[in-house]
């Protein structure tokens, strides 16, 4: 039992979750974290499991601090999520949501590229249904785009790991690095299901079109693998600084601007995926601590945030800001815990986001690359602006929207005040996640200097967005599409796909003309020699015919002899 792979309780339960009524299914959705949670601390330290496979040895289940954290976390995230679904009645998302949770855990604790590659495509194809669940065209759609593009990151995976195999004679899946295709390959693949610029649109397109519940789930791991992923594989890739950092910024502007406010979250997620791709691209002990951390961090208090909006769209209906407002007068709990998460994503002292971001910073600093720390001063400022300010604002006290419902059923209430709990907890007692984290620091996040300065970076973006707010400079929110890359397979290759069709088919039609007036010369050709009327059904003088016979006959005689 103490050698079980952690995912097959997952597995097990999807099962039983397929057939079980309702009640029943409900009892296995919340006992499978909980037991799975007991047996993951018997597991020993720097445990691996080996099997033989054909000529190959794979690993499906390797233990050492980096991957326990993350299942940990996978399980904490597991847990609130059902909670936060107890009241839909839909199996099939049920089944889903534990296939994908147990695909994720089976990924953090594979030991091998090729038992990566396995969880790496079950999770994309479980995750899709969370997205399906919801039952609308623009769900299918964009269900289906985003299984093509983690089919896509899985395809490539799989190829740069039979290129690294071919190498070397491994497929041990440990630190990697950037020294040739097959491992640029793995990155490009991880680098697609960690959302890196020009390669995001996936996860803006696609989570605000899954169900309530889904998009909780979705936030909780396809990101986070891909976090885990790259710590075990490129710690310590430059490349990856200034890519993290392009991720914490550029999100900022579609967040302030959009109006859907699933999709502000969306974007907020690849700004703070961002901080923990810089901290891994650093990959000194503070910096991998710090991504680690905010990583488990982010699944918290994102995963609260993700709540808080699909309780206000469960209720509501409605999700867009420029449709809300008012809402704390018929759901001042979810407001409440709301504001909890906008704290914590904010990094204010005392919640969960201040103990992790902070070392990331820190770390940038310490390594000499002051351009990446005023990038991510002005990411910190801006993820305040937009998921710290601008959600709860504009869902639950900008104008009144003239809604009156009731807070959200009490499993959903019951999960937002876990994560919140959480949230402060890790906040005020950071000490027990950092003894969980891969390295030993000693970095101590209640500095004087780090409690100012976020201080005074969130007071002077609270002005800002006053300011901005007053003056009628903030952009309002109204019914619109933002354009973003997705702009380019969305419209652009659709229509120029569709141009090229045409092209093609006009060819087609002049050469298919051509080919069959060709076909009536030739045929004209021939009814006119060979026709009941052509020249070669004319009578023949017999003479004629005799002299043709033996010139033939002279003809083959001299060939013979030549």
């Amino acid at each position: 039992m103490a050698e079980l792979p952690p995912f097959v309780l997952f597995y097990l339960a999807a099962l039983a979750a397929a057939v079980l009524p309702r009640r029943a299914r409900q009892v296995v959705m919340l006992a499978v974290p909980l037991v799975g949670g007991l047996a993951l601390m018997n597991l020993t330290p720097d445990l691996l499991v080996r099997v033989a496979f054909m000529d190959l040895y794979l690993e499906p289940l390797r233990v050492d601090k980096l991957s326990m954290l993350f299942g940990i976390l996978f399980h904490i995230g597991a847990f609130i999520g059902i909670v936060f679904s107890l009241h839909v009645d839909d199996r099939s998302q049920h089944v889903a949501a534990l296939l994908y949770a147990g695909s994720a855990i089976g990924a953090v604790f594979a030991g091998d590229l090729l038992t990566l590659f396995l969880f790496w495509e079950i999770l994309a194809l479980t995750s899709a249904f969370l997205i399906f669940a919801n039952r609308t065209d623009r769900a299918w759609g964009a269900g289906m785009r985003y299984l093509v593009i983690q089919v896509l990151s899985g395809v490539l995976l799989l190829a740069g790991a039979l290129m690294l195999y071919r190498h070397s004679g491994s497929l041990a899946f440990n630190h990697i690095g950037l020294n040739g295709a097959g491992s640029f390959l793995i990155f490009i693949a991880f680098g697609i299901k960690c959302a890196f610029p020009l390669l995001h649109n996936w996860l803006t397109d696609a989570y605000p079109e899954a169900t309530p519940t889904g998009t909780v789930f979705l936030s909780a791991f396809t990101t986070k693998v891909a976090v885990y992923a790259l710590a075990r594989g490129f710690a310590g890739t430059e490349a990856l600084v200034y890519i993290g950092a392009t991720m914490t910024c550029f999100p900022i502007f579609y967040a302030v601007i959009e109006n859907d406010l699933r999709r502000v979250l969306a974007y907020s997620m690849i700004n703070q995926i961002g901080f923990m791709v810089v901290g891994i691209g650093l990959g000194t002990a503070l910096a991998m601590n710090g991504a680690i951390a905010h990583a488990f961090n982010d699944v918290i208090f994102k995963g609260l945030l993700m709540m808080s909006m699909g309780a206000v769209l469960h209720m509501t209906r409605r999700i867009n800001g420029s449709d809300l407002g008012g809402l704390y007068k018929s759901m001042p709990v979810t407001a409440s815990l709301c504001i909890v998460g906008a704290a914590s994503i904010s990094a204010f002292p005392l919640f969960s986001g201040f103990v992790s971001k902070s070392m990331v910073m820190v770390a940038v600093l310490e390594e000499g690359h002051p351009g990446v720390w005023l990038a991510l001063l002005f990411a910190s400022a801006g993820v305040f602006h937009h998921a710290g300010i601008k959600i709860p604002f504009f869902a639950f006290f900008s104008h009144d929207s003239g809604i009156r419902t009731t807070e959200p059923p009490l499993n959903m209430l019951a999960a937002m005040g876990l994560a919140a709990v959480l949230c402060v907890l890790i906040g005020c007692y950071p000490w027990a996640l950092y003894e969980l984290l891969p390295f030993s620091t000693g970095y101590a996040p209640f500095d004087g200097s780090h409690i100012l300065a976020q201080i005074q970076l969130l007071v002077f973006s609270a002005a800002a967005f006053a300011w901005l707010k007053v003056s009628g400079i903030y952009p309002p929110e109204l019914r619109s599409t933002n354009i973003d890359v997705e702009w380019l397979y969305r419209r652009l290759a659709p229509r120029w796909v569709r141009h090229c069709t045409q092209g093609l088919t006009a060819v087609s039609d002049t050469l298919g003309q051509a080919t069959q007036h060709a076909s009536r010369v030739v045929m004209r050709s021939v009814v006119r020699h060979y026709g009941p009327e052509g020249t070669l059904a004319r009578s023949w003088p017999t003479g004629s015919m005799v002299l043709w016979v033996a010139v033939l006959l002279a003809a083959s005689l001299i060939l013979y002899y030549l």
